[in-house]
């Protein structure tokens, strides 16, 4: 069985068209509980609430919790082998929970599988962004499903985190015992691979294109990186995941957390937008995580 646990809070067209997503699965085996993070317009959830499929289960917070929180209880409420946090804008193709079970199957070990991915733009139409150009360029590259693991894992995703997060599918007992650490608002999706990674699980990478994730500017992730916000959290995750690396003896995934290349180069990217919104502050933060050799040049302890 696959949980698919949904987090709320956005377009009422979008939200309608995952859900719909979802009930046009070819395979039956999924479960998809609605967690409604007090989104302002009702509309939506008393939409869901009429969907009489038995799968379907719907709740609402009364206060807004944010996303860290709603993740981690996503988590919570999740009961199955596997379990998706899946993206309230996104969209699963018809093909997508036989998928993940199929490959689950070959894969009895792995503690996250990542299907293919497709982005799309806010009308739902194919897009090729900077930033997803750069997470092809990152993603490992050869015959696929492809397992990754250990260190060749760790430094993968940490020297440019090409990871869809709304797409993985997590073994639920791992990632239930693990959880997303709270104090992460951006890269809480890549902490918790990490941690699975740490505790011995690969990660599977498959080409079947299954799964639409969309890439428009009202996401969490693009309006805090305009702000520069993403990158002061990604700044001191990567100087903590560095530490950590060093005290395992991995000496290459630190030295890949120490530079973060792909986060100063999605930093200097951002710049112009910073600046025409008129935000020198947010334009000082992105310049400053991009162009700063503080991190990049510090020796790793064991070196």
């Amino acid at each position: 069985m696959l949980d698919i646990m949904l987090p709320f809070y956005g377009r009422e067209d979008h939200f309608r068209e995952a859900v719909q997503s979802v009930l046009d699965q070819d395979d039956p085996r999924w479960r998809l509980v609605i967690i409604d993070d007090a989104n302002p317009d009702p509309t939506p959830g008393e939409w869901a609430r009429l969907i009489t499929d038995p799968r379907v289960h719907y709740l609402r917070h009364a206060e807004n919790l944010g996303i860290n929180r709603t993740f981690q209880e996503s988590l919570e409420l999740s009961e199955a082998e596997w379990v998706v946090i899946f993206g309230c804008d996104d969209v699963m193709k018809t093909d997508y929970v036989g998928r993940v079970h199929h490959l689950a199957s070959q894969h009895p070990d792995a503690g996250i599988i990542h299907p293919g991915v497709e982005i799309i733009d806010a009308d739902g139409k194919p897009v090729r962004t900077l930033v997803d150009a750069a997470k092809a360029y990152y993603r490992p590259g050869g015959e696929k499903p492809l397992v990754l693991s250990g260190e060749d894992l760790a430094v993968s995703i940490t020297r440019g985190n090409w990871m869809n997060f709304p797409a993985l599918a997590w073994h639920g007992p791992t990632a239930r015992s693990i959880g997303f650490r709270p104090d992460y608002q951006v890269v809480q999706d890549l902490a918790l691979a990490l941690d699975v990674c740490r505790k011995g699980y690969p990660l599977i990478i498959d080409d079947q294109i299954v799964f639409q994730y969309r890439r428009h500017a009202g996401s969490v992730s693009s309006w805090r990186a305009v702000d520069g916000s993403r990158f002061e959290e990604e700044r001191a995750f990567f100087r903590a995941e560095a530490d950590a690396f060093t005290l395992q003896g991995w000496k290459t995934a630190a030295r890949a957390a120490r530079t973060h290349l792909s986060s100063r180069i999605n930093a200097a990217t951002r710049v112009p937008s910073a600046l025409r919104a008129g935000d020198l502050a947010g334009s000082r933060t992105l310049l400053h995580h991009a162009f700063s050799r503080r991190d990049a040049t510090k020796k790793v302890a064991t070196d």
